[in-house]
């Protein structure tokens, strides 16, 4: 596996924000973004950027400005839309094609994005349709126009995206697709009496995003 690059990249709107990329051979890269309350250096984020890498697709990670200044309220929408575009526009300059992706927040933004027509494909872990402590799910209204490959791997006790109504949205996505990890909840996490222990389903989401980039690009 190829060295850890470490990027500082300009903001439209001053300052600058770190990434981390994960090289590799292949001509499809994936930026992955991070959730609302860790950063780009949690053991998720990392373990999916090395593991992608190594199956030949260059990964890279960055921080939105709250977190790189160590805020723990997110930024404005706008705001971490900017930061989700530049970093893309960075990562285009490595691949020929490259898939948007992100954990929870970092995978809502995603989607926005893609609905701009922006990348070649969006995969997200853990779509928080139900925000924490509400009962009302967010619009989905962009998706209708989302014309890229969409993946979305859900965690079949996840609160935040219960599979009824993630798979009645994902409906408005012409080329959408979900995989579901059972027994998982928000975070991927699995009781004891679950199959698997969190490494193999670490594995199973990497194996299974791999394979779906394979197959549709």
């Amino acid at each position: 596996m190829e060295r850890l690059r470490t990027w500082k990249i300009p903001l439209p709107g001053g300052g600058k924000v770190t990434a981390k990329y994960r090289p590799a051979d292949g001509r499809v890269g994936m930026l992955l973004a991070h959730g609302a309350g860790v950063g780009q250096d949690a053991p998720f984020m990392v373990s999916m950027r090395d593991g992608l890498a190594a199956a030949g697709y260059g990964v890279m990670t960055f921080n939105y400005p709250y977190m790189e200044a160590g805020r723990r309220a997110p930024n404005r929408m706008p705001v971490l839309l900017d930061c989700h575009r530049t970093a893309f526009e960075r990562l285009s300059l490595n691949h020929d094609a490259v898939i948007l992706s992100g954990k929870s927040m970092g995978g809502r933004m995603a989607s926005h994005i893609a609905a701009e027509g922006i990348g070649d494909g969006l995969v997200v872990f853990g779509y928080p349709l139900v925000p924490f402590g509400k009962g009302e799910a967010r619009s989905t209204d962009h998706f209708k126009d989302i014309r890229q490959p969409t993946l979305f791997v859900q965690g079949s006790r996840d609160a935040l995206g219960p599979l009824d109504k993630i798979r009645q949205r994902i409906s408005q996505i012409s080329n959408g697709a979900i995989h579901v990890i059972p027994d998982a909840d928000h975070s991927f996490r699995v009781p004891r009496r679950s199959q698997k222990n969190q490494a193999e389903i670490m594995q199973e989401m990497i194996d299974i995003t791999a394979t779906w980039i394979s197959d549709h690009l």
